[in-house]
């Protein structure tokens, strides 16, 4: 069952096309939702990023195009339609200085990224260092960071009177974020929202960043 969900995570093929061998589509689609609403895909990612202890965290975010079968859904009860034809919905994530997610949001395309810092960064550890651009350069998540004892490291926009510090050997580090979304973006059902339930979506995201935590620990087992 659990290679079948993975199988349509990597292909982005429809879970009717899910071959024989993983049983049937409907108890694999089930599965996958029924553990959703559970949150059995948000313990698997926190137990997977237990294990990694850094003082290093990295935020960004990346554009993720909407097929038009994400935008049919109906209104009503836990159905979100959060995107329309053509538009780009957003996960948005801080990360390991191994350049793997720990954590991930969701929003709108059009929306700004500095919002959805305000809650990725809620539970910095102390001395921790933040490395993101100047989307991010906003007195608001720097007092943010600050307040938890980490250390912010983001270049200054050109209209800021004050420029802080800013290490640039160490901002140059930040390149895992775009590494990270181009081996994320690998499966097929991330590259494209083919989901129309941003919760559905968002797990798929989360089921795709543990598969590529679990590589990294089975590349130095």
């Amino acid at each position: 069952m659990l290679n079948g969900i993975l199988w349509v995570l990597r292909s982005a093929a429809p879970w009717r096309d899910l071959p024989e061998r993983y049983g049937p589509r409907t108890t694999c689609y089930n599965r996958f939702v029924r553990w959703r609403r559970a949150g059995v895909w948000d313990r698997l990612m926190d137990a997977i990023i237990a294990a990694y202890d850094g003082d290093i965290q990295m935020i960004d975010s990346t554009s993720i195009r909407a097929h038009q079968q994400a935008a049919t859904a109906k209104r009503g009860g836990e159905i979100i339609v959060s995107v329309a034809p053509g538009a780009a919905s957003r996960p948005r994530s801080t990360r390991s200085s191994t350049g793997k997610a720990s954590r991930i949001s969701l929003s709108a395309g059009q929306a700004h990224d500095a919002p959805a810092a305000l809650t990725l960064l809620d539970r910095l550890d102390p001395r921790t260092i933040v490395l993101a651009d100047k989307a991010y350069d906003g007195d608001v998540i720097r007092d943010l960071m600050e307040a938890h004892g980490a250390v912010p490291n983001i270049p200054a926009k050109s209209n800021r009177k004050w420029k802080p510090c800013l290490s640039k050997s160490l901002y140059s580090e930040r390149n895992q974020v775009e590494r990270f979304f181009r081996k994320l973006k690998h499966f097929r059902r991330i590259a494209t929202r083919y989901q129309k339930l941003a919760d559905n979506f968002l797990a798929m995201v989360k089921l795709g960043s543990c598969r590529l935590w679990l590589r990294a620990y089975e590349s130095t087992a």
